[in-house]
Parts: structure tokens; sequence; C-alpha cells
């Protein structure tokens, strides 16, 4: 192919193990570009970071802009350094045309010769530009404001894509394709101590979770660990706080005693009731405070201080006093809940899952657990890339999780 335009970029850091080089190179020949490796060094020991410096050449500067823009979201920088390109926003709740489209991996802009990171590093962002402050953001669409600075087209952008850890972790094992095979007991283990590593360390352990934990009688393993302080944070929705109070004030789940699976009498109206007397209470943390609600999941986030945030839908009955009915509202409010989260376990919801996905950033780790293994799976393929997918039923995950919390407890004393 006869290439008239050309552009020199760089690769650094674990690109051969990680697989970055190939991906790029491959990249360059599907986009009917071509390439060639003038400079390449491979790191000798693990830890040692790899380099490429690498030609790219396509048939017309538009292809080229496309190749690079394409390759630059796995890490290949141009050699020729520039500041990135502002266009302030010309109306509100809408990026300028050419925006760049953010990924959930660590990024830099070039601002006045020198490279600055984002903050609140989110997918599916434009990044917002304060010149003055020298400071760069993610930025949500609909919250875009008249004037704002934001960055237009790749130039002077640069991503590190997350690669593999220096340090060997208990999850290395489980980085592998989603599977109903996997060895369960083992990759439950791991999460156990990613929960008490969290704990021990500071940091905060994220819940997202579907009514399918309380219909299959998990409520009492997560009230376990809510009590024992490894839950930090709790991301749901009306069905999973409604179902519980049901169960609490029942002792039903959509109208099924958990305690025999008798099927109750009338029992399909208990979810309602059990939302209207909240309702007519004032709240979930009333309802405690006076003694209504004494038992649940609901009732051990309130007893032990567990921030947790409810996102309606539009099936909802009620709904709750809690849960947010607006969406945007409650999507900004889940990236204010997310800023200190380091670790995420997601079980049995799919839409709550992918949205809480999309807001995390690679670094975070994320365990999707769920007998359907489409979940896992679209989790990975919206880019929430460092999902580890396990593929079993809420309740004997939650009962073996608990156990090995409890089993390493014990041997920690």
């Amino acid at each position: 192919m006869s290439s008239e335009f050309t552009e020199k970029v760089e690769l650094t850091g674990h690109i051969i193990d990680s697989l970055l080089l190939p991906k790029v190179l491959d990249c360059v020949t599907a986009a009917g570009g071509a390439f060639r490796i003038e400079k390449i060094t491979i790191g000798q020991a693990r830890k040692d970071p790899s380099y490429a410096l690498v030609e790219v050449s396509a048939p017309s500067e538009e292809k080229l802009e496309q190749i690079l823009a394409t390759i630059a979201d796995h890490g290949a920088i141009p050699v020729v350094k520039q500041d990135c390109r502002l266009v302030a926003a010309d109306i509100a709740g809408a990026f300028p045309e050419g925006f760049y489209s953010t990924t959930n991996q660590r990024t830099e802009i070039r601002l006045g010769g020198q490279w600055v990171e984002l903050q609140d590093q989110e997918m599916d962002c434009g990044i917002l530009v304060d010149p003055a402050a020298s400071t760069a953001r993610c930025r949500a669409m609909t919250d875009v404001r008249l004037g704002e600075q934001f960055v237009v087209g790749h130039a002077g952008v640069r991503v590190h894509p997350h690669g593999r850890e220096t340090q060997a972790h208990g999850f290395e094992f489980m980085n592998s394709p989603v599977s109903t095979e996997k060895p369960k007991g083992v990759a439950i283990r791991q999460i156990a101590q990613e929960l008490i590593r969290t704990k021990r360390e500071g940091g905060k352990a994220l819940l997202v979770g579907g009514p399918a934990i309380v219909h299959t009688g998990s409520d009492e393993h997560l009230c376990k660990l809510l009590r024992k302080g490894y839950i930090q944070r709790l991301f749901a929705g009306n069905a999973l706080a409604t179902h519980d109070i049901e169960q609490a004030i029942f002792g039903t789940s959509l109208g099924v005693r958990l305690d025999c699976g008798d099927i109750v009498e009338a029992g399909h109206e208990h979810h309602l009731r059990a939302i209207n007397r909240i309702r007519r209470i004032g709240s979930i943390k009333k309802a405690v405070e006076i003694g209504e609600l004494k038992s649940g999941i609901m009732y051990e986030c309130i007893r032990n201080n567990v921030p947790f945030l409810l996102a309606g839908s539009i099936r909802d009955d009620g709904p709750l006093p809690e849960v947010i009915t607006d969406t945007l509202e409650a999507q900004q409010q889940m990236r204010e809940q997310i800023r200190d989260v380091t670790f995420c376990l997601m079980v049995a919801t799919t839409l709550h899952s992918i949205a809480v996905g999309n807001l995390l950033p690679a670094w975070v780790k994320v365990v999707c657990v769920d007998i359907n293994p489409s979940t896992c799976i679209k989790l990975a393929d919206r880019g929430s890339f460092q999902t580890v997918g396990l593929v079993t039923d809420v309740e004997p995950f939650f009962r073996a999780l608990v156990g090995e919390v409890e089993r390493m407890e014990a041997s920690a004393r």
C-alpha cells in the first residue's frame, strides 16, 4: 500500500504481556493503515517496562487521524508532543462537536507543556478543563454548562492502560473468561480475602445487589457481612429494599415464606403493604428508629451506618420513600458515592451492575456474581473489562462467603 501520511507513536509499560502492542498493530491494519516498528525494547524482568516506537501510515490524513484516535485509547502516544485543543461549550447539556470521549482508564492531558491527570475518571464523559487552575476532570454530558472548556480531538491526550499489577494478588487466578466451570471454592475464598483486606486497609467495599438476595434467603448472610463491617456501601433498587422489608415484617418474599417455602394466602399483597407501611411512617430510617423495622438488610445498613442508595425504575411499586426516581439524580449521587470505593461486589442484578460498572474507573476490582453468565459478559463487553465473573446461585455463594470470612477471622485470632 502506498501511504503518504505518517505519524510516529510510542508505547511504554507492560505492552508485551498485556498484549497491548499486538492490539495496537491489529487496530492499525484493521483500519486500512500500515505500520513499521522502528525500535523495540523488551523488559527482561517481570517488573521491567517495555518500549516500542512505531511508524503508522495511512493513505489519507483523515484515515490517519482515525487510526491515531483508535490506538490512543490503548496507550499509543504521538512522538510529536502538542497541547490538547480546547473548545467552549456553545450550549448547555451537550459537548462541542468532536469532543474527546473518555475511557475508564487513567488519562492525562497536555496543558501548557505539562501533563495533567484527569480527576473523577469515568468512561463515556468529556474532559472539562480549567486552564487557569491547570486542572481537568471527567464531566457527564448532562452536566455541561455554557462556556465551559472541553477537549476536542485526541491530540494532547494520553491513556495509561491498566495492566498487570507489579505484585501478585489473589485475583490473579480469577482473571479468566466467564465460565460456569470456574472452581467456585477458590474464587469465593479470594473474594473473602479481598473483603478482609479492604476492611483492614481502610478501603470501601461496595455491594450492588438485586432482589434475588432476598428471594433466595441470602439476606441473613448479607446481614452478617454488614454487621461485621465488610460492606461499606450498598447500591440497589426499590425491589431489594421492598422485599427485604416485606420479609422482615411478614416473613415472606413475593408472598412465599422463606423459612418453609409455603405460599401464603394473599401473600402477593405483602410487598405493597410493606411499602405502604413505610410510606405512612415517612422513611425506612424512621421505621427503624421507632421499632417498626427490626431486622433485615436495610435495618442493618441503618444500625451500622452503612450508606445506601436506592435507584428506581419505571416498573417500581410505591416506591419506598428513599428511592430516587430521577435517573440523572441517581446517577449523580452514585458518582459521588463511588469516589472512595476500592472493591465492588455485584450480585444478581443486571441493570444496576452495568450502571455502576459504567461509573467505576478501571483500577477498582469488580466481581460480578450471577446465575446468568450474560450479566458478567455484558459488563465486560461494555468496557468494565476489570470485572471477574462468577456464575453461581446467590444463596450458596453468600453462605460460602460468610463461612470463609469467619474461618479467616478465626485463623487470624
